[in-house]
């Protein structure tokens, strides 16, 4: 209905029930509906006008009764009290009478039966109307605040699929009771029992708080079951209102990590890049793009997105645009080759930036293998030709993105990002801008990864391919890796290779069976085929190698390490004459410069 026909509704109802209130009482009082005399006639009107007053002033025709709760019980108690009050005071001063014994059973007519008129409606609502015969029976994880929050609106909406049949809650004080009607059957321990026992097609975990490694083990619980499993969205979403309690999700691979994301200072990285100029190369990829999207949220002057695909590089400056239109920041687009020193100094220079991410690399090592030559075009050469352009025009700081692959280097691409990291040193030693390195593993999501591959081998029906069963990888979220690299240039002090403490290395194989559950299929459903090693990969990679292991603390979280002396003459020397080798003598030339080893000097590491 309409506010208008919601409103002409109830004064109607309102109206009969007062009337009826003060006649009913009076009969029962021992009057007679045959000699009701004028003060009663009077009463009741002054009454009737009251409510409809009061009402009014109480907001109690805007009410939705059917969500009925204490607040609106309590503005019924207020209504009828300070209407019988004021025919109190009727009496009083007009027909120098009162009778207390009518007013009081009018007083609790008119409570009860305003007060039963909407709480009737609303369980007529709830009990009749609702129709359950096509919702899903559910069960719900999690019967603290933020459980009750999302029974509570499943059983109130009668537009939902979801229908609340019980509590999975780990804290046995809760355990045989019922919440909202919906009672709490066991622990984590009880979800494939449960499932099975009440019929359940829908699992909701409504923990917004819970630890990574405790929703992996719930996860797998669930994933025992042929329940579709969904999860409440984050708490700071909750907390900041970008979504409801009742939206819920599909669990993603990025929530079984088993890590917490690293919490990083926000005010160090906003004093150096709030009102500066800042330069992204590598812009249109997985980690340059994201880190534009973090930069645009600490207000620069300018963001110069630069790379050598114009799709990518006009689909970011256009995200940026829409997300940020009403921004003082000037977003500028760039489309040039790393390789191209003179287009580097041109870019330098008419730009003049304060802070450069140096994100563009190629990065795929079975491709790198097959193309020696191009690792070292674009990631030691182009790293050269930034870094060089940097510190001519007095870039402040310079961050380059590197690898864990670089630890002990196997592969061209590991080795080529190990020279890149000496370039970066090196200029820090000559150069005063301040040059650094930050060392993360793989990054889920990101473009060449194995999520990507999974899920289009999972929708071709499988199998997945995984390359050995023992094959293990640190893995961390776009964003979580892009807000280190912002805290790395707030950090540098110059020549540190930041390197994030990934928590536990996980198994390929693990993600690729919980993919597949997620994706609503068994693993003998899809399959998994082990295809062998590829050139130039281990079956773990190092974010440290034993010569960079260094214990004392120097600030929290902060670590010393070693690494190698740089070898700036040897790295020259394949930039001279890689043109003239073949792709084995290349690849050999690489590997033998990246794992030289000699005198060792200070690095730094992050600990998550």
């Amino acid at each position: 209905m309409t506010y208008k026909q919601r409103l002409s509704m109830f004064i109607i109802i309102d109206s009969f029930i007062v009337l009826a209130a003060i006649f009913v009482s009076h009969v029962l009082i021992g009057g007679n509906l045959d000699m009701v005399t004028l003060p009663i006639l009077f009463t009741a009107i002054v009454i009737l006008l009251s409510h409809h007053s009061l009402s009014f002033h109480f907001k109690l025709y805007k009410k939705a009764w059917e969500y009925a709760s204490t607040g609106e019980l309590i503005i019924i108690l207020k209504t009828a009290v300070a209407s019988i009050s004021i025919a109190l005071l009727f009496q009083l001063m007009m027909l120098d009478q009162v009778n207390i014994r009518l007013l009081t059973v009018t007083g609790l007519l008119h409570i009860l039966l305003i007060g039963g008129s909407r709480f009737c409606w609303r369980i007529f609502r709830d009990s009749i109307m609702q129709k359950d015969d096509k919702k899903f029976r559910t069960l719900i994880i999690g019967a603290g605040s933020a459980g009750t929050m999302v029974a509570r609106q499943l059983i109130k909406n009668n537009d939902t699929s979801l229908k609340p049949i019980a509590f999975i809650d780990d804290d046995r004080k809760k355990h045989h009771l019922d919440i909202l009607g919906v009672p709490v059957i066991g622990g984590t321990e009880q979800i494939v029992k449960a499932v099975e026992q009440y019929q359940i097609e829908n699992i909701v975990i409504a923990i917004p708080s819970l630890h990574k490694k405790e929703l992996n083990t719930i996860f797998q619980e669930c994933a025992k079951t042929d329940a579709k499993t969904q999860i409440i969205p984050m708490l700071e979403d909750l907390m900041t209102g970008k979504v409801s309690v009742n939206q819920f999700r599909d669990v993603q691979v990025e929530d079984l990590l088993g890590r917490e994301p690293v919490h990083l200072n926000i005010d160090s990285i906003s004093q150096y890049i709030s009102e500066k100029v800042v330069l992204v190369t590598g812009a249109g990829g997985s980690i340059g793009s994201e880190i534009c999207r973090q930069i645009a949220n600490f207000h620069p002057k300018k963001i110069i997105v630069l790379g050598h695909g114009e799709n990518s590089i006009y689909s970011i400056e256009t995200e940026l645009k829409m997300a940020h239109g009403n921004a003082t920041m000037e977003i500028i687009p760039e489309i040039a080759e790393l390789q191209d020193a003179k287009k580097m100094m041109s870019v330098m220079e008419r730009h003049q930036p304060d802070v450069v991410y140096h994100a563009a690399a190629h990065k795929h090592v079975p491709l790198m293998e097959r193309n020696p030559e191009e690792a070292v075009k674009n990631n030691v050469i182009g790293t050269l030709n930034a870094a060089n352009a940097a510190s001519w025009h007095g870039v402040k700081t310079f961050v380059m993105i590197s690898s864990d692959k670089a630890v002990n280097p196997t592969s061209v691409m590991g080795a080529t990002k190990r020279l890149a990291e000496m370039i970066i040193q090196h200029f820090d030693e000559t150069s005063a801008t301040k040059f650094v390195a930050v060392r993360f593993g793989n990054v889920l999501g990101s473009r060449g990864s194995v999520i990507p591959l999974f899920k289009k081998q999972i929708e071709r029906g499988g199998p997945i391919t995984v390359t050995h069963p023992d094959m293990v990888r640190y893995f961390m979220t776009i964003p979580e890796a892009s807000r280190l690299v912002l805290q790395a240039g707030s950090l540098a002090k110059g020549g540190e290779i930041f390197v994030l403490d990934m928590g536990e290395p996980v198994r390929i194989v693990d993600l690729a069976k919980n993919l597949i559950k997620l994706s609503g299929y068994t693993v003998e459903e899809i399959g998994i085929e082990y295809s062998g090693i590829r050139p130039g990969e281990k079956l773990f990679e190092e974010l440290l190698n034993a010569e960079e292991v260094h214990e004392p603390q120097v600030f929290p979280k902060i670590y010393i390490g070693k690494t190698a002396n740089l070898f700036m003459n040897d790295i020259e020397y394949l930039i001279d004459h890689y043109e003239n080798m073949d792709k084995e003598q290349i690849r050999a030339l690489v590997l033998s410069i990246a794992n030289k080893k000699t005198e060792a000097k200070p690095i730094m590491s992050i600990s998550s």
